[in-house]
């Protein structure tokens, strides 16, 4: 049966490649965006363009476009990286991430709290760069501080849903080869995508609100 999926950030790197994943598997794909690539517009998903996660009207357009139809999974994935360290705090740059990395998953999330139902799963895309345990560098003070913060969104929200059997999965993808990070990395978008959906798939009410890693392993908080 044919489901139907919300990705934000779908215009490149993992979140394209998610879309892509799940068109293939037949699925309703709405893809939102600030602007599309064309990489996407070849896809048939439903594009949904001029969507920031830190604007809370663009926010409400993407739920006025879904009209109250069910959501059966919510990709939060949109995010944006820069790298600040005790040379260079720019905390305009810190609070930028912020707004994107934190505040804008739970934005989405919450305006579209009427289309999720029993069943419906939301995919917090993190990084274990917001695991304090994992911290053996340093640095990296904006991005690190917003997916801490993503991580503890993630697991308030997997506890206020879970009596509305809504699951949560809060997911590393790995170091993906994407152009945040300079197209470093040791996996393909498209693997990393074959990966999480694998995640999402397995994702149940009884193991909301965990931390993984894309490749299954167990992460610290």
């Amino acid at each position: 049966m044919s489901r139907t999926l919300v990705i934000t950030g779908a215009n490149k790197g993992i979140g394209l490649e998610l879309c892509r994943f799940y068109r293939q598997q037949g699925d309703r794909v709405v893809a939102a965006c600030r602007h599309a690539s064309d990489d996407l517009l070849h896809l048939e998903c439903e594009v949904v363009e001029g969507i920031d996660v830190s604007d809370s009207a663009a926010i409400a357009r993407l739920a006025a476009y879904l009209d109250g139809g069910t959501v059966d999974v919510l990709f939060n994935n949109a995010g944006i990286f820069t790298n600040q360290n005790l040379g260079s705090t720019d905390f305009e740059a810190i609070e930028q991430q912020f707004c994107v990395n934190a505040m804008g998953p739970l934005r989405v999330t919450l305006a579209l709290l009427p289309n999720l139902v029993r069943g419906s799963k939301v995919a917090m895309i993190t990084s274990r760069m917001g695991s304090i345990a994992d911290n053996r560098s340093g640095s990296y003070y904006g991005y690190r501080m917003s997916k801490a913060a993503l991580n503890a969104v993630a697991k308030s929200l997997s506890i206020d849903l879970r009596d509305r059997g809504i699951a949560v999965g809060i997911y590393h993808p790995g170091f993906v080869q994407t152009s945040m990070v300079g197209f470093a990395g040791d996996i393909s978008p498209q693997t990393c995508a074959g990966l999480l959906a694998a995640r999402v798939e397995d994702l149940t009410i009884e193991t909301t609100g965990q931390f993984w890693h894309s490749n299954g392993d167990s992460l610290p908080w």
